[in-house]
């Protein structure tokens, strides 16, 4: 068997690169960084057989896909509201109750996939947009780890039919029917239109303001007529300017009661929710992710589920 230090110093360094792998194909990040530690359990007790034939990053992601699809075999894809049904135009309409049956998309922090870092071997923010993630779920659980592969990895065809144990020619075919159904679910590389970098922190330190200080002409300006809102698990989701303000204005917004701190997820900005539970108290109560497009918000993504708080590093209380 091989000492700790001389596996270490082989594998350690594409852990992010590999979490991000397995967030891709899974969906959540919990799930991910579970396969990630079984990945690295596999590893290191096959490491002693391992010939040297591949590399070591390409040996580890053929674990990695392996426990992935494994694992996939007996779970549902995971959704965000928009992809189970119609949007909301109206914000007086009855919200739906969370649906605690559905086990939904999370986001994934930067910091954990590697995003952040420049010298990351991962294909940037775009292979971890939320909207990518989620037509990512779309697809066969093959199509996706070919496709995760191949277009976000850059491993060649080859390569890709070796880990999966197949041809190259079945590599291809599930490329192109991956690539197809990719198609079909929209637009997911939004990324392209968003503010450089002074334009975008001016602009979410305004939506920081309006959000706390409740201010609702304000938020408009910010907002793009089109902008989506939804807020897993809550299955109802609305779409456009003024179903969207009005849904906050009416339901979710007073001054001081919410505090917004700063984080990145999916290459995109975020903010962990705390809402005042006291004079001097508030609670976590989940991660909000931000798309930007052009010099407006575009979509609002507000996962109600305070498990993730600890996973992006934060406390789960602050005081006030």
């Amino acid at each position: 068997m091989p000492s700790d230090a001389e596996f270490t110093a082989l594998t350690e360094q594409f852990r992010p690169e590999l979490r991000a792998h397995c967030y891709r194909m899974l969906g959540s990040i919990h799930d991910a960084e579970d396969l990630v530690q079984e990945t690295y359990l596999r590893a290191w007790r096959a490491f002693d057989r391992f010939e040297g034939r591949s590399s070591v990053r390409r040996w580890l992601y053929r674990i990695a896909t392996t426990a992935c699809l494994t694992a996939l075999e007996t779970r549902a894809r995971r959704p965000l509201p928009s992809g189970l049904g119609a949007p909301a135009e109206d914000h007086r309409i009855a919200v739906a109750p969370g649906d605690p049956s559905v086990a939904w998309l999370q986001p994934a922090p930067d910091a954990l996939v590697g995003v952040d870092d420049p010298a990351a071997i991962v294909a940037g923010r775009t292979g971890v947009r939320l909207a990518f993630i989620a037509a990512l779920q779309y697809l066969p659980a093959r199509q996706r780890a070919v496709l995760a592969l191949r277009d976000v990895l850059a491993f060649r065809t080859a390569e890709v039919a070796e880990m999966l144990d197949t041809t190259t020619a079945a590599v291809d075919s599930a490329l192109r029917r991956a690539r197809a159904r990719l198609a079909e679910a929209g637009p997911v590389e939004d990324d392209l239109a968003e503010p450089d970098a002074a334009a975008r922190r001016a602009l979410l330190d305004d939506y920081v303001d309006a959000f706390t200080r409740a201010d609702l002409d304000a938020l408009v300006g910010l907002l793009r007529a089109d902008v989506e809102l939804e807020m897993p698990p809550i299955p109802t989701w609305f779409t456009g300017r003024w179903a969207v303000v009005g849904f906050l204005a009416a339901r979710v917004l007073n001054e001081g009661r919410w505090r917004l701190v700063p984080t990145t997820a999916n290459g995109q900005p975020a903010f962990v929710l705390y809402e005042r539970v006291g004079a001097d108290r508030y609670q976590a109560r989940g991660v909000e992710v931000l798309t930007l497009v052009g010099t407006r918000v575009a979509r609002i993504t507000a996962f109600h589920d305070p498990s993730l708080v600890p996973v992006f590093g934060f406390t789960p209380a602050l005081a006030g």
